[in-house]
């Protein structure tokens, strides 16, 4: 069941990454979602893409919704001028918690953590336990070498073809806008 306002789930990276396009990837998510009045729901860290996102969601005047485990407090810099500002005590409950609270997915670049929280969505989406959107922003190509490892999990017999259709590739900023307004009308 929808959530009363459009929320979205966002996977990032604690780092900014090499390249400066992608804190300004994230800094125009944040700026899109409050200009849309969706809510961004988010790892709740002032570090890396996860602070270059919600503190351009914070600026425009957005809704924010941020989860942290207690472990993370400190080293993800815990940013506590969120809208709502949630402590788990682990990162299964994290991640349980912002799917939970979040009408669609999408992951900009990011590490393991990042990587961890899709599959787990991903996942759970192949097993049909939800059909919420899954969106990678692909700025600079970043997603094209996991599209790849998807389309030999595929090729070599571990997976479906459908699996190939779960998560969608989105190449910037507008197109993304453009397939979550879809999603939510």
């Amino acid at each position: 069941m929808p959530l009363p306002h459009p929320s979205v789930c966002i996977y990032c990276g604690a780092r900014s990454g090499l390249r400066p396009a992608y804190a300004a990837a994230a800094q125009a998510t944040g700026a899109m979602f409050a200009a849309r009045g969706w809510r961004l729901v988010y790892g709740a860290g002032d570090v890396g893409l996860m602070g270059e996102v919600a503190r351009a969601a914070i600026s425009a005047g957005g809704a924010t919704f941020g989860v942290i485990p207690q472990h993370l407090v400190l080293r993800e810099v815990g940013k506590r001028d969120l809208s709502t500002f949630v402590v788990t005590e682990d990162m299964h409950e994290r991640k349980k918690v912002m799917y939970m609270n979040s009408d669609a997915i999408v992951v900009l670049p990011g590490g393991a953590g990042s990587l961890d929280e899709m599959f787990e969505v991903l996942t759970w989406r192949q097993l049909g336990l939800h059909t919420k959107p899954i969106l990678l922003l692909d700025i600079d190509g970043y997603w094209q070498p996991l599209a790849a490892l998807l389309r030999h999990l595929v090729g070599e017999g571990f997976a479906e073809p459908s699996l190939l259709e779960l998560a969608e590739l989105v190449p910037d900023v507008a197109s993304l806008e453009t397939r979550l307004a879809t999603a939510f009308s």
